[in-house]
């Protein structure tokens, strides 16, 4: 067995606790698990900003912590780099847990594994751009000639391509998050922690910066954090989502799971607004039952099972229900006494994915009048989505 080999869960979080007070240990033995928040500090003066929080982050997803000022979000990601010390719990980060961790080993992991953007760029005023992407990399003792070299091919990763030899204060608020970015980039981390990074950038800045983001993200596959208090960042950004609130987390999942089947009143008030059809997926509107025929049936017996079935079109399918294409009722009627093969009269179209964004079908929706096949990866033939279950979700939004 190899044990240097990366885990797939690089970050798991385990009971953890942060109390701040007098005797937070202390606090911890006596509290009552049924006390709120409001209720611990009015007895003991303590606040409890994290409460027996457990997640795990799987290698390469952004995870996003999402919740309202105060809600213990922050706390929570510096508890994991150890910014903040927990009062109690595990952080473990590939197997090893750095809340026990020697402090020599808590700054190896810092400068090496794990990287943090701050909502505050933090740099350095009176180093050039390049200098302060370098930083990290200066930590480490790489030589000068080195580390301007990468710092230089992150910062034209970033698009910042001839600022290198400028000083931060010649820099936008967007292009200033980029270096910061950057420099967090520059020391190739296999974690990187995000603190509400983008919440101080005005709106259109801040859509540049998340799109920039996810396209590094799609190229670099880094296991990510991310702090907001902004619901339509979080479920643009994540690929799992935790709702925090009085410093526990109220619901995990995926955007479509939080946006679908949200668990109380806190987390339906986030995403009462949000469009669903830019959120749901294909597969949580498609018919499975839908109205499919072999390759070796006739035009009359295709008619007959639109019939059966109120549809507009069958999809072809053939023996292993690979979808083949498909047939419209017009083409059915017109070719009723023809005998023409299947495969002969039957329309080709593109299906999509069941993981596909129902606002994709939009387009062709409005160009054909039957539903729209659904199809795996392998294209087998999964169901269908007719034009009122879009115009459903949509409406829904």
């Amino acid at each position: 067995m190899n044990n240097n080999k990366p885990l797939d869960t690089p970050i798991v979080c385990k009971g953890l606790w942060k109390i701040f007070g007098a005797n937070p240990k202390k606090i911890l033995k006596e509290v009552d698990p049924t006390w709120s928040r409001t209720e611990v500090q009015e007895k003991t003066e303590h606040v409890i900003a994290v409460k027996d929080v457990s997640f795990q982050v799987e290698r390469g997803e952004t995870f996003v912590v999402m919740g309202l000022s105060g809600s213990g979000k922050s706390t929570l990601v510096r508890c994991i780099s150890r910014l903040i010390e927990p009062t109690q719990g595990e952080v473990l980060v590939d197997g090893v847990d750095t809340v026990t961790m020697a402090e020599k080993d808590l700054i190896d992991l810092r400068r090496h594994k794990l990287s943090m953007v701050f909502q505050h760029f933090g740099l350095l005023p009176h180093r050039r751009v390049v200098e302060n992407i370098a930083y990290g990399l200066e930590i480490r003792g790489m030589r000068r000639d080195e580390r301007l070299k990468k710092a230089g091919e992150v910062l034209e990763s970033v698009g910042l391509s001839g600022w290198g030899d400028n000083y931060p204060r010649e820099l936008s608020g967007g292009m200033q998050q980029r270096v910061g970015l950057a420099r967090a980039l520059a020391v190739d981390p296999e974690i990187m922690l995000f603190d509400e990074p983008f919440s101080a950038l005005d709106p259109l800045i801040r859509r540049e910066m998340q799109d920039e983001l996810l396209r590094l993200q799609s190229v670099v596959r880094k296991t990510m954090v991310f702090i907001t208090h902004d619901f339509l960042e979080a479920i643009k950004m994540g690929d799992h989502i935790a709702i925090m609130k009085d410093g526990e987390f109220v619901q995990i999942g995926t955007p479509e799971e939080i946006v679908a089947n949200p668990v109380d009143d806190y987390v339906r008030d986030f995403s009462e607004d949000v469009p669903r059809h830019k959120v749901l997926t294909v597969n949580s509107i498609m018919n499975r039952d839908c109205c499919s025929c072999s390759e070796n049936e006739t035009a009359a017996n295709a008619l007959a099972l639109m019939d059966k079935h109120q549809s507009q079109a069958a999809f072809v399918v053939d023996q292993h229900r690979s979808y083949q294409g498909t047939l419209t009722r017009g083409q059915a009627m017109t070719n009723l006494e023809s005998g023409s093969p299947m495969n002969q009269i039957v329309q080709q179209e593109t299906a999509v994915s069941p993981d596909a964004l129902i606002e994709t079908l939009i387009g062709t929706a409005t160009r054909i009048n039957h539903p729209i096949p659904v199809v795996n990866s392998e294209n087998k033939l999964l169901g269908a989505v007719d034009h009122r279950a879009i115009l459903l979700a949509i409406e829904g939004s």
